[in-house]
């Protein structure tokens, strides 16, 4: 067993051991199975021959043949997720099975481009490396109106989190996966990414986060998941996530 130091005290966790890859790559999705079918070899013939990897899609509770032969033909690791089609259960899941030294979320439409994840991976000195749509240099192509609500919803955790980034929002990131682990994460929704910070920064104030610019692409293929709905549930979100610390 582990102590680890948590706002109410010292908790009693399972002592976490580490494998030698240097990388997990978590990708959750519904779906997703035209945009995947084209994403994972991108992803393995760009890193194939520079890290150790492996890559988990985190499909829906209900098995998606197509994105399950996907996962068999290029020999990744495939996952349902538990209860529910939320992304916090797919994200919780993800953290759970993750053994690199590294964990990277990123989503499975292209929104999130491979090419990048070497840049993530290269800043990996710090305990969490954004790719920022908001931090100078960076951009989105998201609609003026989705992008307007995005900055909302990053004024508001800022001044209420006190988490002091650019772009809180952006799921697209690299984590220390020892330190990950830790976590107690309570959020079901994409609030979840939200969460995953804070609790960083509660757990230790010397905690290093790097935002570098990046491009965020609209998806190739499908629908986007989000909607207007979830970004009110996000602004709800912001006082339940301080009372769970």
């Amino acid at each position: 067993m582990e102590l680890i130091k948590c706002s109410n005290g010292l908790k009693k966790v399972k002592y976490i051991k580490m494998s030698n890859l240097n990388l997990t790559i978590i990708i959750p999705c519904l779906n997703e199975s035209d945009n995947l079918r084209k994403l994972i070899p991108e992803i393995k013939t760009l890193i194939g021959k520079k890290l150790s990897f492996e890559i988990f899609i985190i499909d829906g509770i209900k098995t998606d043949i197509k994105t399950l032969k996907i996962a068999k033909n290029h020999k990744i690791k495939y996952l349902n997720r538990k209860i529910s089609n939320n992304y916090g259960n797919a994200v919780k899941l993800g953290i759970k099975k993750s053994s690199g030294l590294h964990t990277l979320f990123m989503d499975g439409d292209f929104s999130h481009e491979p090419k990048f994840i070497l840049k993530l991976y290269n800043k990996r000195i710090n305990d969490v490396v954004i790719a920022s749509r908001y931090t100078t240099g960076g951009k989105t192509d998201n609609l003026f109106v989705s992008e307007f609500l995005s900055k909302i919803l990053n004024i508001f955790y800022n001044f209420v989190l006190n988490l002091n980034l650019k772009d809180v929002s952006n799921s697209f990131r690299l984590y220390n996966t020892k330190k990950l682990k830790k976590l107690n994460l309570k959020s079901n929704h994409f609030d979840i990414i939200v969460e995953i910070i804070f609790k960083l920064k509660l757990a230790n104030y010397k905690i290093k986060i790097k935002e570098i610019p990046y491009h965020f692409r609209q998806r190739k293929f499908g629908k986007t998941k989000r909607n207007f709905f979830i970004v009110i549930a996000y602004l709800f979100s912001i006082l339940k996530i301080r009372l769970l610390k």
